[in-house]
């Protein structure tokens, strides 16, 4: 069991720091590169969606499924799922309207220079994204820890996937801050602490929750992190990667990152 634990750890830690990866290829991006802005957060936003509705949503009903039956596991699954959205939607109502680029300004803000409107539009997608994936990262890091001390092959599997799509997370989050501030080491800090939450989760269920974690309950939060990460995607990645007028660096972007999940999950 002590061995166990100890891979789930390093396992969830793994998976969190893969942030960080990310961030380095901001450190290679220009301000002016807005073909490679779009296509970073259309590839994220491809990685997030082809996971979520692919692989994490048909897997939580399966054994929803299995364990209340077939509707009302269907029912438990769907709920989960926009109980997910829903409390994302409730988070990004509760960021500050000067942090949050969805958000209605003033019209005072048109007498600002472009070049400083453009830095702070940036500023916020980069700081909106990061507290948007460190809230999902909780969640995610308690799925990780769990499953690996259930199975270590499953906890595997999850992990592999989940740093494989925290990869071009870092990237939606170091690129706007990086071009905003063209600061490397804010870029990487903000990107880093947003996978940290990963580990951070696993802590909290090792000492909190993770004997009260029943099958139903692990499947129905799996459920509700597909939800997180379709809101996200939706909300803010999307949006975000088609705000400078790349729309095809936007689709290539997000096409190519379903295309590298879909390979992944076969290879594991």
């Amino acid at each position: 069991m002590d061995n166990n634990i100890l891979y789930a750890f390093l396992l969830t830690i793994l998976a969190g720091l893969s942030t960080g990866i990310g961030s380095l290829i901001a450190f290679f991006a220009k301000s002016t590169n807005k073909k490679f802005i779009s296509a970073s957060l259309g590839f994220s936003a491809g990685v997030m969606i082809y996971i979520s509705l692919v692989e994490i949503l048909p897997d939580s009903k399966m054994h929803l499924a299995a364990i209340f039956g077939g509707s009302l596991g269907g029912l438990v699954n769907i709920a989960a799922f926009f109980g997910g959205i829903v409390i994302m939607a409730i988070v990004d109502k509760l960021v500050p309207s000067d942090e949050n680029p969805h958000e209605v300004h003033g019209v005072e803000e048109l007498s600002l220079p472009k070049e400083q409107i453009s830095s702070c539009n940036l500023l916020r997608t980069g700081k909106i994204v990061a507290i948007g994936i460190t809230i999902h990262n909780f969640p995610e890091g308690i799925a990780t820890f769990s499953s690996a001390l259930h199975d270590v092959h499953l906890g595997l599997a999850i992990a592999v996937a989940i740093a494989l799509h925290n990869i071009p997370e870092g990237i939606s989050v170091s690129v706007p801050i990086y071009c905003a501030t063209g600061s490397r080491k804010k870029a990487f800090i903000y990107s880093t602490l947003s996978g940290l939450a990963e580990p951070l989760g696993a802590l909290i269920a090792y000492f909190t929750i993770i004997q009260f974690l029943t099958g139903a309950a692990f499947w129905a939060m799996f459920a509700a992190v597909a939800g997180i990460m379709i809101f996200i995607s939706f909300d803010e990645l999307l949006p975000a990667s088609r705000q400078f007028g790349e729309h095809h660096m936007s689709v290539y972007g997000f096409i190519t990152g379903m295309l590298v999940m879909a390979l992944s999950l076969l290879m594991f």
